[in-house]
């Protein structure tokens, strides 16, 4: 049996900043790279607070999952990347306002260092 990949992109999030794609459809899968606080028009980063760092994180993923013809309650698993656990509940507050019915699978972690600098970086998976 074999499996397509389609690769999937939105104008409306920011482009990958590596070899990767922002996401890929197999089947009715859909594997969400994670995406950070970019602003996709300004190409700059979002670091005002970590409130509205994690707002531009869940929008870009929105942007990605509509390119996919989903929405966040495709989502089925969720991974949150933090610069430190200390913003755990200001990321989880802004989390929840997009994953309001039936929240994904998920978990979250702080790491030592994220790309740019960031101080968070979700990726998801979903499902038509």
């Amino acid at each position: 049996m074999e499996t397509s990949k389609k690769i999937i992109h939105s104008d409306n999030a920011p482009k990958a900043i590596g070899p990767y794609s922002q996401a890929v459809l197999v089947g009715n899968t859909l594997y969400c790279s994670g995406q950070i606080a970019l602003d996709p028009a300004s190409g700059e980063v979002v670091q005002d607070n970590i409130t509205a760092e994690t707002h531009q994180v869940l929008k870009n993923i929105g942007a990605v999952l509509r390119a996919a013809d989903m929405h966040y309650s495709n989502v089925v698993k969720a991974s949150i990347f933090m610069a430190t656990m200390d913003d755990y509940a200001a990321v989880n507050d802004v989390y929840a306002q997009y994953f309001t019915n039936n929240p994904p699978a998920r978990e979250a972690v702080a790491v030592k260092t994220l790309p740019k600098n960031v101080n968070v970086e979700i990726s998801v998976i979903a499902v038509k």
